[in-house]
């Protein structure tokens, strides 16, 4: 997986969390398949079609916090992540 400070898209600018589609349980073989960029500021009350109960790994970048809900529309339980 990346490095929190090392989240940038290739035109340098910052991003705050990547979402992966597949994981593993071998450290260096997580983060793999799809990538879901949430760049700073976003707030996505659904998932974007095809990421429902799909994300299984996630990276949170430096100075920046993911919070997710269990449910969509920002209901049920929510969990903040951070670096």
């Amino acid at each position: 997986c990346p490095a929190p400070s090392d989240l940038r898209a290739p035109n340098g600018t910052r991003i705050c969390a990547q979402l992966y589609a597949d994981n593993s349980p071998y450290y260096d073989q997580c983060c793999a398949g799809a990538v879901l960029v949430v760049d700073p500021g976003a707030d996505v009350p659904y998932m974007p079609r095809g990421w429902a109960a799909r994300a299984s790994s996630l990276v949170v970048g430096s100075r920046c916090e993911l919070t997710v809900w269990s449910r969509s529309g920002k209901r049920g339980k929510s969990r903040r992540f951070g670096a």
